[in-house]
């Protein structure tokens, strides 16, 4: 598919673009559990097949994570403050739903920003497993937040959750049976995925977590031009971010995209409640990967990612379809974002 570049192209500040282009070559590999092998097997794929497209997993290297951190920064990006305000304000209802002495589960942990709010609410959590697919950026929050909560057990666990993966063996409950297992997904992580894909994360999850429950933070479908501001920011932080797949890709793999060729572009579809992000070459050139050349010309797209929004009553039913029990579920004032608590049953 050519997507064609918008008439006013996104561009990052100079100097974000410089600090990409910087470290295109200088920055040692990450240690994230997406390795360069598998980055080399999924980029060559997208690469090869029409329309191009690419895991959104392979954002998260360490330049990528520190990228993000500063997204939620930003004063276009909703989501994360009305989250973070959502968890201060009705933590203590959450906690009440989770209930005392969890063993909590975070997918696609990140910074450990949602969870000290979270924590602050619940009563006496005995365990903190942490999952990321940046396992340095892992392991430095997860030391941060084991400094800060010393009676808390913290084990981080670098994977990647979109795959099969083992968990620690459940904690002992008194010599009667284990902890409950919770787990957390804020962040709206799950609109990355299909609805098919969506389906099936919830219906693993929901095996995962039998007997606890999962607590999860949904974007809602909204303004469009709320979302348009969201993903284009006039700083260029999520250009930069979309980039340093490109650029994360020369260091790793040795490819030579030209980063001064590409345009983040990024719009909402309505029909499918999405928004779409792409890479789009704003003139025609080539790239190799593992001896092979690869032509784009102008306008041609590489999709890096999909953000699904949903309605509350939307995702509730997904959830029930997936093996969960839909119960309570909080919403900011403007209906700009929900966080729900999903019972799994015995």
């Amino acid at each position: 598919m050519n997507v064609s570049p918008p008439s006013i192209p996104v561009r990052m500040a100079p100097d974000l673009r410089a600090q990409l282009l910087g470290s295109a070559h200088a920055c040692a590999p990450t240690t994230a559990m997406a390795t360069p092998s598998d980055f080399a097997h999924d980029l060559l794929a997208a690469l090869t097949r029409r329309p191009r497209s690419i895991s959104p997993k392979y954002f998260y290297d360490t330049a990528g994570s520190a990228l993000f951190d500063r997204i939620c920064e930003l004063p276009e990006y909703y989501p994360t403050r009305t989250e973070l305000a959502l968890l201060d304000t009705f933590g203590r209802e959450m906690a009440e739903c989770i209930g005392a002495g969890a063993d909590l589960v975070e997918f696609g942990a990140g910074s450990n920003v949602k969870i000290r709010r979270l924590l602050r609410a619940l009563h006496a959590p005995r365990r903190f497993i942490p999952i990321d697919i940046s396992a340095e950026h892992l392991m430095g929050a997860a030391q941060a937040l084991q400094d800060d909560h010393p009676g808390l057990q913290v084990r981080p666990l670098a994977a990647d959750f979109t795959r099969p993966f083992d968990l620690p063996t459940p904690l002992p409950l008194n010599g009667h049976g284990t902890a409950p297992r919770v787990g957390f997904f804020p962040g709206s992580s799950l609109g990355n995925f299909t609805p098919v894909e969506a389906r099936g994360f919830l219906r693993r999850a929901s095996a995962l977590l039998r007997g606890g429950g999962l607590l999860i933070g949904i974007d809602l479908v909204k303004d469009p031009a709320v979302l348009h501001a969201a993903y284009n920011d006039a700083q260029g932080v999520t250009a930069a971010f979309n980039l340093n797949m490109l650029a994360r890709a020369n260091r790793e793999l040795g490819t030579d995209f030209d980063l001064t060729a590409f345009d983040h572009y990024a719009f909402y579809q309505p029909v499918h409640q999405r928004i779409e992000m792409h890479l789009v070459a704003r003139r025609a050139q080539h790239v190799h990967l593992a001896g092979r050349r690869f032509d784009f010309a102008a306008g041609d797209s590489l999709h890096t990612e999909y953000s699904y929004k949903y309605t509350v009553e939307g995702f509730r039913a997904l959830a029930a379809e997936s093996g969960f029990v839909p119960e309570a579920v909080w919403c900011d004032p403007q209906r700009l974002f929900s966080v729900h608590w999903l019972r799994s049953t015995a």
